[in-house]
C-alpha cells in the first residue's frame, strides 16, 4: 500500500484524535468550546498532520505515538486561520467552504477561540502522552519556536506591515519562511524527538526538506490564487495582490513563480536521498503540495 492509499486513513485518524482532545462543546464556557470545535473539525487538507505522520513513517515512529504532535500542530494552524480571517486581518467571511469562525460566532468569540486553540496545542503536548518528558519538552520547544514572534506570528506581523509596499523577492521569501514554512518545519521535525539516537545528518536532511517544502507551499498558494482569479474573472492578478499583498506572481511573473516552486520541489527531493525508499511518504506529500490544483 502506498502512502497515497493511507492519506484518507490519516485524515480520519487526526479528525478522531482532535475530537477526543478538544473540550466538549457542551462544557462551560459552551460558546467558546463550540467555536473551537467548529474551527478545528470537519474540514481542511490536514497537510501538517500528514507531514507529521509521514515523517514518523520515515523514522519508524508508529502513528499512535504521533497523534498528540499531529493534533498540536493542527491546533496551532487552525488558530492562525481563525485569526487570519478576522476583519482586522484578511477579513475573510468563508473558510473551508463554510462561514469563518468570526462570521458564525462573532469577532470576540473567534479571537478567544483562536487563543484557546493555541494554548490547547501545548496542553496536548505537555500531557502524559506516548513519550518521555524529554521528548515532550523537545516537541514543545519546536512548536513554540515555530509559532512565536520569530516564526508564524512574526511572519504574519511582517505580512501586515508589508501591505501596499514593494518587497524584493528575497524579503518575501524570508517573510514566508516564517509565516508558512516554520509550522511545516515543526510538523516534520517533531517526530525526530521520538528517536533519541537519530543521527544529526538525518535530522538536518529532514529540516532541509521541510524548509524547501514550506516555501514551495506558499508559492503554490500564490500561483493558485492567480489562476483561480483568472478562471473566475479573467483578471491576471490574484485576490491577494488586489488587496495590496506582495505575492510571487506579482513580483516575478506567474511562469517564474512556478519555476521557483519546481526548483524547491527538486531540492526537497534531493534532501531525502539518504533515506532511500523509506522516504516515499514525504516524497508523495511534496509532490502533492507542489502539483495540487486547489
Amino acid at each position: 500500500m502506498s502512502f497515497a492509499d493511507r492519506v484518507a486513513g490519516y485524515r480520519e485518524r487526526v479528525e478522531r484524535a482532535l475530537e477526543a482532545r478538544l473540550p466538549p462543546a457542551e462544557a462551560r464556557p459552551a460558546s467558546l468550546h463550540a467555536a473551537m470545535r467548529y474551527a478545528a473539525l470537519g474540514g481542511g487538507k490536514r497537510i501538517r498532520p500528514l507531514l507529521c505522520y509521514a515523517s514518523g513513517e520515515v523514522l519508524g515512529v508508529p502513528a499512535d505515538r504521533l497523534d498528540d504532535a499531529a493534533c498540536a500542530v493542527e491546533c496551532v494552524h487552525v488558530f492562525s486561520l481563525v485569526h487570519d480571517d478576522l476583519p482586522a486581518m484578511d477579513d475573510d467571511a468563508l473558510r473551508r467552504g463554510k462561514p469563518s469562525t468570526h462570521a458564525a460566532f462573532g469577532v470576540a468569540t473567534a479571537i478567544l477561540a483562536g487563543d484557546a486553540l493555541q494554548t490547547r496545542a501545548f496542553e496536548i503536548l505537555a500531557g502524559d502522552g506516548a513519550h518521555d518528558a524529554a521528548a515532550r519538552l523537545a516537541m514543545i520547544a519546536i512548536l513554540a519556536s515555530a509559532t512565536g514572534s520569530q516564526g508564524m506570528t512574526g511572519g504574519q506581523a511582517v505580512d501586515l506591515e508589508s501591505e501596499d509596499r514593494q518587497l524584493a523577492a528575497a524579503d518575501l521569501e524570508a517573510l514566508d519562511r516564517d509565516k508558512t514554512g516554520k509550522l511545516i518545519r515543526a510538523a516534520v521535525l517533531m517526530p525526530c524527538c521520538a528517536v533519541p539516537d537519530l543521527p544529526a545528518a538525518s535530522r538536518d536532511a529532514l529540516d532541509r526538506f521541510a524548509e524547501c517544502v514550506g516555501l514551495a507551499f506558499q508559492i503554490k498558494d500564490d500561483v493558485l490564487d492567480v489562476e483561480g482569479e483568472q478562471a473566475l474573472t479573467g483578471k491576471t492578478r490574484g485576490a491577494d495582490a488586489a488587496r495590496g499583498k506582495a505575492t510571487y506572481p506579482s513580483l516575478m511573473g506567474l511562469g517564474e513563480a512556478k519555476h521557483r516552486a519546481d526548483a524547491l520541489y527538486a531540492d526537497a527531493l534531493a534532501a531525502l536521498e539518504g533515506f532511500g525508499g523509506a522516504a516515499e511518504p514525504l516524497r508523495w506529500l511534496a509532490r502533492y503540495i507542489v502539483h495540487r490544483d486547489r
